[in-house]
């Protein structure tokens, strides 16, 4: 996941902040992702209304707010399998 020169802007801005308030400053920044992208405003609405007091929480809400286009290939371990009474993808070797 890259910001994308947002890092600056969150460290400029002012705290304590809402969601909202972030959302409206910066909602249109796009974030690049593994497999895509998507908006601040996209990103922040998963989460609910929030209060940000610094800017370490605005990150953390940004890297576990990202949807599933943020990571490799989906279900993929290379350690575990997958749990007892679940049915999970079928093993790929490359």
């Amino acid at each position: 996941m890259r910001l994308n020169g947002l890092g600056d802007a969150i460290d400029r801005h002012e705290y304590p902040t809402s969601s909202t308030d972030f959302a409206q400053h910066y909602g249109d920044e796009v974030i690049e992702l593994q497999n895509g992208q998507e908006t601040v405003a996209e990103i922040l609405a998963r989460l609910g209304d929030e209060t940000y007091t610094c800017p370490q929480d605005v990150r953390d809400a940004l890297f576990t707010g990202v949807g599933h286009e943020a990571i490799g290939r989906r279900y993929y371990s290379d350690r575990d399998p997958s749990p007892f009474g679940e049915n999970g993808p079928d093993m790929l070797s490359f």
